[in-house]
């Protein structure tokens, strides 16, 4: 599933095409405060090569995102992630500080639930969000994620919220 639609937003599988987008994000220091900081643009290169690899591995992945009128909006997607030594499969979102507000982490949320458990038929996926994240913690819990436990990743407390098929 190399893309998908929502009502607002196409979603497209990470390419190489896409770093000078996510370098762009990554660099913000607002939109990166909750997904392990500033990033210089050789750690996005690295960070994008993994992703592509979780692809090729997996089948599934990180999407680059893309508006209406074809402007990059961020990156979502569903991945494997290692939680106190436990492999889990997460959705993910980051996006544009400009486009915060106006609802698209919840239509994105929903639509990365829906191809998780329905189409890719996953037994359950994971919102892992630091424990101030109030707009994330938000995000999850109307897109029926249910709040599981509290852990500590890379020095931060988190939560983490499950959906389940």
């Amino acid at each position: 599933m190399d893309q998908f639609t929502t009502t607002s937003l196409t979603a497209e599988r990470l390419r190489e095409d896409h770093l000078a987008d996510l370098v762009a994000l990554h660099l913000d220091p607002e939109v990166s405060r909750y997904i392990g900081g500033v990033r210089s643009a050789e750690r996005t290169k690295a960070y994008l090569a993994v992703n592509m690899a979780h692809w090729d591995q997996h089948g599934f992945g990180l999407w680059a995102l893309r508006t209406s009128d074809g402007t990059f909006a961020g990156r979502a997607g569903i991945r494997h992630i290692l939680v106190d030594d436990v492999d889990e499969i997460e959705i993910a979102y980051a996006f544009k500080r400009s486009l915060w507000g106006q609802g698209l982490a919840s239509e994105i949320a929903t639509a990365l639930t829906h191809v998780g458990l329905s189409q890719l038929k996953l037994p359950s996926l994971i919102g892992l969000v630091f424990v101030g994240n109030a707009a994330s913690r938000r995000v999850l819990e109307k897109s029926n994620y249910v709040l599981e436990r509290s852990t500590h990743r890379h020095g931060e407390d988190v939560v983490i919220y499950r959906a389940r098929r």
